[in-house]
């Protein structure tokens, strides 16, 4: 891949105009002497592309460390490498055939460029992701392969953010180790701090949704979002760090307030200082045993008749068979309460 800063203002790619770009181009991030980019100041049109960069290597070397060997680009017949914009004058961003491009947004009162949002860069990787490891689909998919995408673009840019030490320290002391409250991990390509584009935790059923794509993908999101929040807490109870076993509770959510939520979980775990490690441990325990599941089950998925009960059946197959199994069972209760099974 590689990345390009035009020197004119360029218009998003549209078929059939498709990279690469043959206009005049603006000098490209250079590496310190060390061979590295952290030398680059923020703020800078240099800082962008070396960002974006290095998001888009990030969440591919997860989602290759969980399938076990090299994705390529869905496109690779007639595009070698992915070319990548990291900012144009455009309220949105995409990913598609040869190209990433990222806009920018006014949600802070200024321009704002999305090659600074880690969560929206991560979420376009993941549909080329999901494009590399499954396929393209032959020919025109039910509509819920869309949707799909979408919940499971989201889902990879919030296991690519967990990676990261830092947002896992916020996470986890904020929350006093109880992820079922509102907290940093439930926002998705946060613009401010008062405007979220979706939220994960939410009680959302097939029944309670819209045809509208993004709308559409919010009860496979949630379910995906409650495992790995189960899984995590079963880790704790199982490792004596929590009184409270989240299986006796299957429908936690609906039954309790937040108010009680936070009551009887962050009583039981207490303050989280002296055991920060062994809680960081298992939420990273729980996020690569869900990372794996999901990324392995797309190879068993055929793209042009997707649907949420196939790629439900596929994860819970992918559980079965590999380091998740004895949580397959919380497969199958989460994606059945949702109405996706």
């Amino acid at each position: 891949m590689y990345v390009i800063d035009p020197l004119i203002e360029k218009q998003p790619y549209e078929f059939p105009y498709l990279p690469p770009y043959v206009g005049a181009l603006r000098p490209p991030a250079e590496a310190g002497p060390d061979g590295h980019f952290d030398s680059i100041p923020i703020g800078t049109r240099e800082f962008e592309a070396a960002h974006t960069y290095a998001c888009v290597r990030r969440v591919l070397d997860i989602c290759e460390s969980y399938v076990g060997r090299e994705i390529p680009w869905f496109f690779e017949p007639t595009h070698a490498r992915l070319e990548i914009v990291p900012r144009l004058r455009w309220d949105n961003a995409q990913s598609g055939y040869g190209f990433l491009e990222m806009g920018e947004n006014e949600a802070r009162g200024e321009p704002w460029p999305f090659a600074l949002n880690f969560d929206a860069v991560a979420h376009e990787i993941g549909h080329l992701v999901i494009f590399g490891v499954m396929g393209v689909p032959r020919f025109d998919p039910p509509h819920e392969y869309f949707a799909y995408h979408e919940a499971v673009a989201d889902f990879i840019a919030l296991i690519g953010l967990l990676h990261f030490d830092t947002v896992l320290d916020i996470v986890l002391r904020r929350t006093r180790g109880n992820l079922l409250i509102a907290n940093e991990l439930d926002r998705f390509g946060e613009l401010s701090d008062e405007r979220q584009v979706r939220l994960f935790s939410h009680s959302l059923r097939m029944s309670d949704v819209s045809a509208e794509v993004h709308d559409l993908s919010k009860p496979f999101a949630g379910a995906l979002f409650d495992t790995l929040v189960e899984i995590y807490h079963v880790l704790l109870f199982e490792r004596g760090l929590s009184d409270l076993d989240p299986r006796d509770f299957r429908d936690l959510r609906s039954e309790l307030s937040e108010e009680d939520l936070q009551e009887q979980l962050s009583l039981s775990l207490g303050s989280n200082d002296r055991r920060l490690f062994a809680l960081k441990s298992a939420l990273e325990e729980a996020r690569d045993l869900v990372g794996e599941m999901l990324v392995c089950s797309w190879e068993e998925l055929e793209p042009h008749t997707l649907t949420f009960q196939e790629a439900a059946e596929a994860l819970i197959a992918a559980a079965e068979s590999g380091r998740a199994r004895r949580f397959a069972s919380s497969v199958i209760d989460n994606f059945a309460w949702r109405e996706v099974l």
